[in-house]
C-alpha cells in the first residue's frame, strides 16, 4: 500500500515521502496514530506541485545570486576609516563592509557570508569572497583609504 508520511517516522522516513509498505502496518499503525494517509492521486498531484514550486523558487535564487555575482564583481567599495601612518585604529570588519556595499550600491549583503583572507589593519586595496548561494561567490575589491577631514 502507498502511503503518503505526514511526521517523521524511525526507521521508514521523513515527513512527505512516499513508501510502499505493508497494508497491515499501514492500517494498525501508521494510519491510526496520524504518521501518514493513503496516497492517492489528489495527494500525489500536492507533493508533485509543491517540489516544482521548490525547485522555481530555487532556480530563482541562482538567477538573482548570479546577477548579484555580476554586480558586485564590477564594483570597488571606497572605506574611508581613521588611523595614523599607514596603520588603522582598529579593523574592518564583514559587518562594515556589508553596511559600505548597503550604502553605496543598494546591494544587501550578509556580514556572516563575507570571507576576509586576512584582518584589514591597514590602508590598501583588499579582495573578500562573498557567499550568495551554493556554488556562487563573488569576489568584492574593497580599497580603505585615509578618512578625510
Amino acid at each position: 500500500m502507498k502511503v503518503v508520511l505526514i511526521a517523521d517516522v524511525r526507521g521508514q522516513g521523513k515527513k512527505g515521502d512516499v513508501l510502499n509498505v505493508s497494508e497491515g502496518y499501514a492500517r494498525n499503525f501508521l494510519l491510526p496514530k496520524k504518521l501518514a494517509v493513503e496516497a492517492d492521486n489528489k495527494i500525489l498531484n500536492e507533493i508533485k506541485g509543491k517540489e516544482e514550486s521548490i525547485a522555481h523558487q530555487k532556480e530563482v535564487e541562482r538567477k538573482a545570486a548570479a546577477e548579484a555575482k555580476e554586480k558586485l564583481e564590477k564594483i570597488t567599495v571606497v572605506m574611508e576609516v581613521a588611523g595614523s601612518d599607514d596603520r588603522l585604529y582598529g579593523a574592518v570588519t564583514a559587518k562594515d563592509i556589508a553596511d559600505a556595499v548597503s550604502e553605496q550600491y543598494g546591494v544587501e549583503l550578509d556580514k556572516r557570508k563575507i570571507n576576509l583572507s586576512e584582518q584589514i589593519k591597514t590602508y590598501g586595496t583588499y579582495t573578500a569572497e562573498v557567499k550568495l548561494y551554493t556554488e556562487i561567490t563573488a569576489k568584492l575589491t574593497i580599497d580603505v583609504k585615509r578618512a578625510t577631514k
